[in-house]
């Protein structure tokens, strides 16, 4: 029994809650300083063989997921929930008891206290829960076989304040748990005009099936005059058994998000593949293409032939390009189009439109977290437990009118868990407005 109990104390100590949360402290800022998650090749060439070899015992290159991490916060949870365990039902008693089983002799021993003796025999004709309403008080009354107790409270249940952080650890814990072994974190790049129904892990570069595929209708990129990217954005749609069943636009921080799967727009990558747009004027026909560049393609149905034959560029972007294009026996026309847009091309009595763009490979990462929303829940209870914990107090009030056989007496006490500076102007303006109410109609002593 003495094992149990000194291990129940151990657990339940603030002394252990101080250690784990120093030492998660302290350990987070190891994780940071020293980069996660890369190789052992990195670690020997930036810190040397030894340092690496240690790094790699402790596992420090996934600190996070480390055994003497997850280690320490297995010790902050025991320690969270045994200390709850242990208190909170003393506080639960407090919140519950029975206030107005309370003797005079008790009141006169609290640190708020104020007695009042009217040597009148006659009843005060005074009804004093108006004073309390008045000052935001609703007392409750209970007759006694010597008088009458009223009873008042506020923010009873602040006292469960810290309980309730205790509680919204556990569940950012939980979700963080949640979101490990179910989740996962990875990245695709999809060229446009593809799709892809796979994603790989940032880990191990393991392929995951996401269930549907995802497809990059377009990606436009907008360029500063120095040639650095300024905004970039994609078109994306998802599909289920070839069916379409959504269309939208992603760019950075305004992801799209499908069956609890998350898509990022992270980045891009240029090829030397361009996507041509060609549509008949007269017919309203229109096809776009994926040609390599300096290779001809053909459009059959209508009798064109085309390709890129140059190009303008700042180093991978392309400017601008130069098209070749023919209808049937027709003379080639070639004409120099800027990049993403649009010129009118008559050849013999047909008229087309064409565009050509460089083709780009829209980079996403990926991001599956279905303990996400129990951290959102015990990031708000935090919230929540944090308020009542600090900012508010439970306040109590007592007002006994006992009858003796020389008078009537009046008792006052209060009591504040915290905040008594507070506690203590509130009682005394109580005070005040009691004695100012009866002053001057009853004799005191």
């Amino acid at each position: 029994m003495n094992i149990i109990t000194n291990l129940w104390k151990f657990f339940s100590s603030v002394k252990l809650a101080l250690f784990t949360l120093c030492a998660l402290a302290s350990t987070s800022i190891i994780g940071t300083v020293i980069p996660q998650g890369e190789t052992y090749s990195f670690y020997v060439k930036n810190f040397g063989p030894k340092w690496a070899q240690f790094f790699h015992i402790l596992d420090i290159p996934n600190m996070y997921y480390s055994w003497w991490f997850l280690g320490l916060l297995g010790l902050l949870s025991a320690n969270l929930i045994i200390c709850s365990l242990d208190r909170l039902p003393r506080i639960l008693k407090i919140i519950n008891s029975d206030n107005f089983a309370i003797q005079p002799e008790r009141m006169e021993k609290m640190a708020y206290f104020k007695k009042w003796k009217v040597t009148s025999k006659a009843d005060l004709p005074i009804d004093f829960r108006t004073i309390f309403n008045k000052n935001g008080w609703k007392l409750r009354g209970q007759k006694q076989k010597d008088g009458e107790m009223f009873f008042g409270q506020k923010n009873r249940w602040s006292r469960i304040g810290v309980y309730i952080v205790h509680l919204s650890i556990l569940i950012i814990f939980a979700g963080a748990i949640v979101g490990h072994f179910f989740g996962f974190k990875g990245s695709v790049m999809v060229p446009e005009m593809k799709s892809t129904a796979k994603i790989y892990t940032f880990k191990d570069s393991q392929s995951i099936d996401l269930g549907f595929e995802v497809r990059c209708n377009s990606f436009l990129i907008e360029f500063y005059d120095n040639g650095m990217p300024k905004d970039y954005r994609s078109n994306l749609s998802v599909l289920e058994n070839g069916k379409e069943i959504l269309t939208t636009d992603i760019e950075v921080n305004e992801p799209l998000t499908y069956k609890g799967i998350t898509f990022y727009q992270s980045s891009y990558e240029g090829y030397q593949d361009f996507i041509i747009s060609i549509s008949e004027k007269n017919s309203g026909e229109g096809k776009r293409f994926v040609l390599p560049f300096q290779q001809q393609q053909t459009w059959d149905v209508k009798s064109l032939r085309f390709g890129i034959i140059n190009v303008k560029a700042n180093g991978q972007r392309v400017i601008s390009s130069k098209i070749w294009f023919t209808v049937g026996g027709e003379p080639p026309v070639t004409q120099w189009l800027d990049d993403n847009s649009s010129s009118i091309i008559t050849v013999g009595d047909r008229t087309f439109t064409l565009s050509a763009k460089q083709m780009y490979a829209t980079g996403l990462q990926v991001a599956k977290d279905p303990g996400v929303w129990l951290v959102y829940i015990g990031c708000i209870s935090m919230l929540i437990g944090l308020f009542m914990a600090f900012f508010l107090s439970h306040k109590r009030i007592w007002f006994y009118r006992q009858e003796e056989t020389d008078g009537i007496v009046l008792y006052l006490s209060g009591s504040a868990n915290k905040n008594k500076q507070d506690f203590s102007r509130l009682f005394k303006k109580l005070e005040e407005r009691i004695d100012s109410t009866i002053h001057n109609s009853i004799q005191i002593d």
